[in-house]
This record gives structure tokens, C-alpha cells and sequence, in this order.
């Protein structure tokens, strides 16, 4: 019963921080695939730092930026330019020139967020960034003194799992796995990553129709994160943009070419 506990408090957890950036985050601010409810859209942004300790424009602009020059040495994350291994200090690192070009309007980060009408979150503003993971580890501690520490430790690391989930896709999802589409980048499709990260590690079909909110391509491309986008939609908490989706694929259809689809947001950065 208690390892069913710790279990049912980690994918919770893990849930939550999952949901928050890849329907949020990724298909909701960065590419506009997904039109939030404003009530949605306001928890995402106000809340979301404290939830995954990541600030939801940081991560945007880092996002974009990552599009822009994907697998090229202005990648912000790419394991062409720092190996599998290094993807992890090279986000962080990368995450932090962010936040630091963003509180200085330099151009070369505004540039990517003039259609985000918010502020850096104010914990990064105030320099009081670690202030989610202070929260979250009271709460795990305050889990592990007073049931067990396997559950506060369960707690703590399913709400920042992000680092690794980012991790995983930023690597396996620009080294490892097929491609169903001809891009000018490195991406792939990792169905390790994709499974884990609820469609995340579909790269490739991403980078393909980087407006899409299904990654999928083929129907045993299972993409969780749609699913979730779907669900919200029929609770009236967000809006499918159905002209930028990935059509499906034919019976027996590989290596199919495609231009890169314009993302919606891509009028208003780059003018």
C-alpha cells in the first residue's frame, strides 16, 4: 500500500508538471496550437513558475529560439553541438542567458516574445527564482517526516522532474530514433521519450509542423499530450487550432518530405 502511495504521488505530481509545459508552455504560448481559456491561460502563466520553477516566457523565447536555429551552433540545446551528456548543463545554461537577456531588453531575446503580452514571472524579476524549489522540497520534506521519505522524495521528484524530461527530448529527440520527414535539422522521433513525456519525443513530425498540437504522424505514433488537448477542449478550457495539424500519414507511408509549415506566432517575432 505505501509503494502504491508513492507511486500515486510521483505520477501526480509528475502529471502536473508534464501538463503545465507540453499543453501550456509548449503547444499553448510557443506555438499557438492550442488556444487556452483565458482562466487556463492565467494559471499557466502566473502559476506555472511556481509549479515547474520554470518562467513560462524564459522557457518560450528559449523554445523558439531552439526552432530558429535548431541543430545549428546557435541551438540553445542541441546535442550536435554538446554530445548527449552535456544537454543538461547546456539547458540550464542557455535557460539563463534567457532570463538575463529578457531583464535586459536585449533584442536578440525580445524579438521572440513580442506577441507574449506578460512580464517575466515575478520571481525572476526579483531575483527570488528559487523560491518553487524551496516550496516543494518543505512539502517533500514535510511528506517524508511525517509518512515516509520515499513519498516526500516521490513528491519532490515528479514536481521537478522537468529538467530530465527536457533533457530526455533535447537529446534522444536530435539523436536517436527515425524520421518521417526531410527537415534541414538533426530531429527525430523517439518513441522512449514520446511515451514518457507524452509526445514530446516526436521531434521530427514537430520540427516538420511545428504549429500542430498532435505530434503524431502515423497512428502508432501515440501522442498523450494531444489527448490532453482534446479532453480540455470538450471541458470548454481551451481550442484546438485544427488548420495547423499534422495530416496523417497514408498505409505504408515513410519518408515523406514537407515544407516546414509558418507557426502562427512567426508574423509578429519576426517582422
Amino acid at each position: 500500500m505505501y509503494l502504491a502511495a508513492c507511486f500515486a504521488v510521483f505520477a501526480i505530481a509528475y502529471l502536473l508538471n508534464i501538463f503545465t509545459i507540453t499543453v501550456g508552455y509548449h503547444r499553448g504560448l510557443a506555438h499557438k496550437a492550442v488556444r487556452m481559456h483565458p482562466v487556463l491561460r492565467r494559471w499557466v502563466i502566473h502559476g506555472g513558475n511556481w509549479l515547474t520553477g520554470l518562467d513560462p516566457k524564459a522557457w518560450v523565447v528559449m523554445h523558439r529560439l531552439h526552432h530558429e536555429h535548431s541543430d545549428t551552433p546557435l541551438d540553445p540545446h542541441s546535442p550536435v553541438n554538446v554530445g548527449l551528456l552535456g544537454i543538461a548543463l547546456e539547458q540550464l545554461r542557455s535557460y539563463k542567458r534567457v532570463i538575463v537577456g529578457l531583464l535586459k531588453n536585449d533584442p536578440a531575446y525580445t524579438r521572440y516574445a513580442r506577441d507574449l503580452d506578460f512580464p517575466l514571472n515575478v520571481l525572476n524579476r526579483t531575483n527570488r527564482w528559487y523560491l518553487p524549489y524551496v516550496v516543494h522540497g518543505l512539502v517533500g520534506l514535510g511528506l517524508a517526516l511525517s509518512v515516509g521519505w520515499l513519498l516526500g522524495a516521490s513528491y519532490f521528484f515528479g514536481m521537478m522532474s522537468h529538467p530530465v524530461q527536457g533533457g530526455l527530448v533535447n537529446s534522444l529527440g536530435h539523436a536517436v530514433g527515425p524520421r518521417n520527414f526531410e527537415t534541414s535539422d538533426n530531429s527525430r522521433n523517439n518513441h522512449l521519450a514520446a511515451w514518457l513525456i507524452f509526445g514530446e519525443g516526436f521531434q521530427n513530425n514537430h520540427h516538420a509542423y511545428p504549429g500542430s498540437a498532435s505530434f503524431s504522424y502515423h497512428r502508432h505514433e501515440v501522442d498523450l499530450g494531444y489527448g490532453v488537448c482534446v479532453v480540455l477542449e470538450k471541458l470548454g478550457l481551451a481550442t484546438i487550432n485544427r488548420a495547423y495539424l499534422i495530416p496523417r500519414a497514408q498505409r505504408g507511408a515513410v519518408g515523406v518530405a514537407v515544407t516546414v509549415m509558418a507557426e502562427p506566432h512567426e508574423v509578429e517575432v519576426r517582422s
